[in-house]
């Protein structure tokens, strides 16, 4: 699912931004609405693939199908594949920790815990990013507010979590699984940003490469750890398609044009929506059961994971945009950011 901290969501520019802005043909603000959508029903589209087929082979397909999207607009603007053996290496690295681990620690935690939940999970992933970054960046520096949000955002955690009952109830594996894989995010950020900041290659081609990496990865384990389909459930297989093509491939593309057009600050705001998203399609659609303690401590969580955010607006427009941004999977090189 990022600058200042990561987020979880992607970025981009498809390599150096026009002065002057282009027309769009649909406003801004609604496909910024549908990008929440598409990244919120995400995590119901993954409990849904997991019902038909094995966690691995949800993320396979979900890889294969965003790459396909990816490199139809790259056979469109006519964009090359990066080169060069270092950035390739540092690629690979980059498509495990940011694609094909959490998306199988996800995709593998939906088998024991509600999509809801997951969703929220998600959520935490600018706090586990604000966290890395205090250590592992020397140019991010701690200011009460951000350490505030810091203790909030985790309080909230545990409120989800159910903590002042011995967190009865929950799956502890699952949840573990979900919260290690909003934890791969920034950690692939930070591995990112110190390695492949300054390749001089597109937003979309290293994103494509990365993505493409990612599949051959999971290609290989699925063939190891999974046996071929006896049937092929119709309903599981539409959603895999579905959250290829739209949760990973179309949403890195929309997110993209709004980083070049509204600019990082803005586009990453998405992130505040999915898990509200996530907990309304999980209990509206999938019928899945909601305690108290979920939504308040999502707001808790929403609200810590903002004060992380804080000084954004100054860390964004600096340097660091200028050297990549990096969200949800995806690669940000904005001039004017999933």
């Amino acid at each position: 699912m990022r600058t200042t901290t990561p987020v979880t969501v992607p970025e981009a520019d498809l390599g150096t931004a026009p002065r002057s802005t282009p027309r769009r043909a649909l406003d801004w603000r609604l496909r910024f609405g549908a990008l929440s959508l598409i990244w919120g029903f995400s995590f119901l589209l993954i409990k849904v693939g997991t019902h038909g087929y094995a966690p691995f082979q949800v993320t396979l397909g979900r890889l294969v199908f965003g790459t396909a999207v990816l490199a139809a607009a790259m056979a469109v603007k006519r964009e090359r594949m990066p080169r060069g053996v270092r950035t390739w290496a540092h690629l690979t690295v980059a498509a495990f920790l940011l694609n094909a681990l959490p998306f199988s620690l996800f995709a593998y935690a939906e088998l024991t815990i509600p999509s809801t939940l997951a969703g929220i999970c998600n959520a935490t992933s600018p706090l586990w990013g604000m966290a890395l970054s205090l250590v592992a960046l020397s140019e991010d520096r701690p200011t009460r507010v951000r350490v505030a949000g810091l203790g909030l955002g985790f309080l909230g955690v545990l409120t989800v979590l159910g903590a002042w009952q011995g967190f009865h109830g929950l799956d502890a594996r699952g949840t573990a699984m979900a919260l290690l894989a909003s934890l791969s995010y920034p950690i692939g950020w930070i591995y990112v940003r110190r390695t492949l900041a300054d390749t001089g290659f597109s937003a979309l081609s290293m994103t494509g490469a990365q993505l493409l990496l990612a599949t051959v990865q999971l290609g290989v384990v699925t063939a190891l750890f999974t046996s071929f389909p006896s049937r092929f459930a119709v309903l599981p297989l539409l959603a895999i398609v579905a959250l290829g093509t739209l949760g990973t491939g179309l949403a890195l593309l929309i997110q993209y044009g709004l980083v070049t057009e509204v600019g990082p600050t803005t586009a990453q705001m998405v992130t505040y929506f999915i898990p509200v998203i996530a907990t309304g399609a999980g209990v509206a659609v999938l019928g899945e059961s909601l305690r108290w303690s979920t939504p308040v401590g999502a707001v808790v969580v929403l609200a810590g994971a903002a004060l992380t955010q804080v000084r954004g607006a100054r860390g964004v427009s600096g340097g660091a945009v200028r050297r990549g941004v990096r969200v949800r999977g995806g690669w940000s090189r904005s001039s004017p950011r999933p």
